[in-house]
């Protein structure tokens, strides 16, 4: 398979946001969801040991959020590897499989989901032709450090011993599946440091993956990535690689958000995607959520009172963030689109 053009590239996020109705709403907090309805997570793999134990739970916290007014649900592949797998036991062909099995169960979730709307319900008018409301499945790629599953995706700190290329190649196969697995696009969420941003997109490239992508990064300073390393550098890194449609910040306090959409917006025109956490910080040693400090604002005002206005267009919740909290978003961001359409 060969590149997309640029041209499909780059107007592939803007026709989807035209279609949503110029903003659109992502899921929220998945592990929240899975140990809610009774899923035991205390694993390496996290979250993504439901695709081997309880698949039905995935589907379901995919619907849930598809009914809060989702218009893009992220796979439960974040902390899926081919690597992490093996370790578990499984073979190398059983670990692509419950990679694929990830983007199954959410193409799955949204094939249900339109089958029980009534066509009121989800029907939009374009340029005359009635269709679908449109949902995309984003297939998750978490950090190496996600992977190692101690904290380090916190920090970004890997040591000297991982190099450019050692990342790349830890990646490169289970991006290789999930570019070919019938997702809408890929999600290279929490990216810690400038390195691991590098050696997204140089994969991208030398692998021709032919689906646009998304590169998210964490901070926990508002300037800063976790590392240390420039959120303008790293912003950079990805408002150059072509299949890159959408730029971002997850996993952050929301208290953040605001300064570092504006930074990224002076380096890119590309759209800007973030899902903060509710607020709470966690505790990569200890693997417990601390309360935050400062007050975070309810989501649902701030969405449309500064980070929509600073140049946000996409926005959902990351961890510890409820179906309630898309629901809200969605329903404000609706509010507010019929008050301008109305006006």
């Amino acid at each position: 398979m060969g590149l997309p053009s640029e041209v499909e590239t780059s107007s592939f996020m803007s026709d989807f946001l035209e279609k949503c109705g110029g903003c659109a709403v992502l899921d929220g907090g998945f592990a929240t969801e899975l140990e809610r309805h009774g899923a035991d997570l205390n694993d390496p793999l996290w979250s993504a040991k439901c695709l081997i134990s309880s698949p039905h739970l995935v589907r379901r916290v995919h619907l849930d959020y598809l009914d809060a007014g989702a218009n893009i649900i992220i796979t439960a592949s974040y902390q899926a590897t081919i690597q992490g797998f093996e370790a578990k036991g499984f073979s190398r062909e059983e670990a692509k499989a419950l990679l694929r099995k990830s983007v199954e169960i959410a193409i799955e979730a949204r094939e249900i989901y339109y089958d029980k709307c009534t066509k009121g319900s989800w029907d939009f008018v374009d340029r005359g032709k009635t269709s679908r409301q449109p949902i995309l499945v984003a297939a998750s790629v978490g950090s190496y450090g996600a992977y190692l599953a101690d904290g380090s995706e916190y920090s970004g700190n890997y040591g000297d011993a991982v190099t450019l290329e050692a990342l790349k190649d830890f990646h490169r196969k289970r991006v290789q599946i999930l570019a070919n697995s019938g997702a809408d696009l890929i999600a290279f969420e929490t990216t810690p440091n400038k390195l691991e941003a590098k050696a997204y997109a140089e994969l991208l490239e030398e692998e021709a993956i032919d689906i646009p992508a998304w590169f998210t990064f964490a901070s926990k300073d508002g300037i800063n990535v976790v590392s240390g390393d420039s959120i303008l550098d790293c912003a950079s890194i990805a408002d150059s690689c072509k299949q890159v449609v959408a730029v971002g910040i997850n996993c952050t306090p929301p208290r953040f958000m605001q300064g570092l959409i504006s930074s990224i917006r002076k380096l890119t025109s590309k759209p800007i995607v973030i899902y903060p956490n509710s607020g709470e910080i966690y505790d990569g040693q200890s693997k417990q959520w601390v309360p935050s400090s400062g007050v975070d604002e309810e989501f649902a005002d701030i969405v449309l009172d500064k980070w929509r206005e600073a140049g946000a267009s996409l926005f959902g919740g990351c961890c510890r963030t409820t179906p309630n909290t898309i629901r809200a978003i969605s329903k404000a961001l609706s509010n507010k689109s019929s008050t301008i359409n109305h006006a």
